[in-house]
Parts: structure tokens; sequence; C-alpha cells
């Protein structure tokens, strides 16, 4: 997996298209990743007798890592994931500026 957890992204497709955030969990084996704020919806809740009222909730759910593009630290822009080893270490790169991330 190319994105890791607090990496800054840029979604690229779908109807939040343009908004940036943070990832906040990753599903490797489904190839989602949470970012809150983004790709949010509504859900109605039944009341729990007395307990509880009935409410609305608005949830984020995951979005396929297709949808979204990584945004490089070092020159702002939505990029590409590359690796490069590095004292036999993988090292993920910017495809844009060829620097470390």
């Amino acid at each position: 997996m190319k994105l890791h957890k607090g990496d800054k992204v840029l979604v690229t497709a779908g109807k939040d298209r343009g908004r940036e955030g943070v990832v906040e969990k990753v599903w490797a084996d489904k190839s989602r990743v949470l970012i809150p704020g983004v790709n949010q919806y509504k859900k109605h809740r039944k009341a729990q007798g007395e307990k509880q009222p009935g409410e609305i909730l608005t949830l984020s759910r995951p979005l396929p890592v297709g949808n979204v593009a990584l945004v490089c630290q070092k020159c702002k822009q939505p990029t590409r994931v590359g690796y490069r080893i590095i004292n036999d270490k993988k090292v993920r790169i910017c495809r844009k500026c060829d620097q470390n991330i």
C-alpha cells in the first residue's frame, strides 16, 4: 500500500473531487482509505426505547485508493508514489520532485 496513516491526500474522483484531507485509517486488503470530512453520508438511527432518541448521524465512508492522490510535502502537488532502496531500506519518493516522502 502506497498510502499510510497521516498522509495528506487530494480526492481526484467522485462527489468530493478537489477536497483535501489526512488519511485516518487504511484498509490494505480492501484498497480503501478513510478521510474524515470526505465522502460523508447520513444515517438515520431509530429510537431505542426511552434510553436513546432517534437521530440522524453523519458518517464518513472509506474511499477507494484509486480515487485519491498523495500530496507531496515538498512540492505541494498531487503526485504518484515511487520507491527507492536507500541503505537497505525501502523509501517512498515523489514522482514529480524526486524527493523522499
